[in-house]
């Protein structure tokens, strides 16, 4: 492909990403499926600049003054070279590439916009969300969303079942990829660039089970549940097991993990993942109805949220949430959690990757006001317990962010039964 080829995909992948929920990176695979002629380079390039554009996308709009993809992809352009003679190279409707500039483009691209950037401009953000991302990040919100705008490293999560993080480590090394200790979480690594990333799900590592791919936060999140050999614990909103598959290495393969989802798809992909990680305690329940009966030790909850904490690695969520979705979602917060309290024998744990206080705080204060059974319990006492580095924004309840703790947003809260 050429230079204006790449940019005439991305356009189209734009364009064709208004009209799906589904995940941005699994769209674009199944796009170029379907297009063999592109390379492996012409693909990386083209999802570079895609997922560039969705992260910065409010500044690249506010620059040409329209969120048209056509004009998102000039505005990265011109974040690259402000000589429009360039620009007008590429954008000449030769060949595949987009067509010709127009004179109200070239006058954008001229001159920037008389107004300055608003606050959701420069933070990158939806502007209705502006009230609660204020009232949840205080005055650091323009350097967390800024933070939230770069790239993502790579966490693995060692599975202990089948090998010590170091030697996982040292395998990592020898075969090229740069990679070091997770700051925090005692079973984890983090890898930041280098072309061979794309070969990590198709290694011998990986497919022996010696790791599985999980951010920092929520290793910690597991951790965090404190569970132990022998124990029955219920992931009650499972996804595809990445949660239990952790709480089963903590626990020693030893006990009973009920793996339930209403998303049947999500739920099939947890089955080879336990047979790779040699898991055999975790037993798939799909939910139709009500979820299991207990009791349980512990319930962990990875509640379905907004997702505003993962915006480095799934930026057009940012873009697809709404006022009316995030009240779904409370809702739907607020229902696992009452569920979690009919079954849990001892302990709950409510997670998030979220940093919006709606979904967070305020869901766990509603669930002490209607459960009194249970109390908070630190999660720093917790975190202490198990003997891991000290950590920024482990108090009462656990919060993480790219800024603070270099993590993923999370959010953790320990919930104990203290009434039978």
């Amino acid at each position: 492909m050429t230079p204006a080829a790449r940019l005439q995909a991305t356009i189209e992948i734009l364009g064709a990403l208004e009209h799906t929920n589904a995940p941005a990176d699994r769209f674009i695979r199944e796009w170029f499926r379907a297009r063999r002629y592109a390379g492996a380079k012409d693909r990386a390039a083209v999802i570079e600049r895609v997922f560039a554009i969705l992260r910065h996308r409010a500044f690249l709009a506010w620059r040409m003054q329209s969120t048209a993809p056509r004009a998102l992809v000039l505005a990265s352009v011109l974040a690259e070279t402000s000589d429009i003679a360039e620009i007008e190279k590429v954008f000449s409707g030769v060949g595949y590439g987009p067509s010709a500039l127009s004179e109200d483009e070239r006058a954008r691209l001229r001159d920037a916009p008389n107004e300055l950037p608003s606050l959701a401009v420069q933070g990158g953000f939806p502007v209705w969300l502006e009230a609660e991302l204020k009232r949840s990040l205080g005055d650091r919100l323009l350097d967390e969303m800024r933070a939230m705008g770069e790239r993502a490293p790579i966490d693995l999560r060692v599975n202990t079942l089948k090998a010590a993080r170091d030697d996982v480590l040292g395998e990592l090394r020898e075969g090229g990829i740069a990679a070091e200790h997770t700051t925090y979480a005692p079973h984890g690594i983090r890898i930041f660039a280098g072309e061979k990333l794309a070969q990590l799900s198709r290694s011998a590592g990986f497919m022996a089970g010696r790791f599985e791919f999980q951010d920092e936060a929520g290793q910690i999140a597991t951790l965090l549940a404190a569970a132990e050999p022998g124990q029955r614990v219920l992931d009650l909103a499972a996804g595809a097991g990445g949660k239990a598959l952790a709480l089963c290495a903590i626990m020693e393969n030893r006990g009973e993990i009920v793996a339930c989802d209403v998303d049947a798809r999500r739920l099939q992909r947890l089955e080879p993942r336990a047979e790779r990680a040699g898991a055999s305690i975790i037993r798939c329940e799909l939910v139709r109805a009500e979820p299991p009966s207990g009791p349980f030790e512990i319930v962990f909850v990875d509640a379905p949220c907004s997702g505003s904490g993962i915006w480095r690695r799934q930026p057009e969520l940012k873009w697809r949430l709404t006022a009316e979705r995030l009240a779904e979602l409370t809702a739907a917060q607020d229902g696992l959690l009452d569920q979690a309290a009919q079954r849990a024998d001892r302990r709950i744990v409510y997670a998030t990757c979220s940093v919006l206080t709606c979904e967070n705080e305020e869901r766990v204060e509603a669930f002490l006001a209607r459960h009194q059974e249970f109390a908070v319990r630190p999660a720093a006492e917790i975190w202490a317990a198990i003997g891991a580095a000290p950590m920024p924004g482990m108090g009462t309840v656990f919060r993480a962010s790219p800024l603070s703790t270099g993590t993923d947003g999370f959010f953790a809260a320990v919930l104990e039964r203290t009434l039978l």
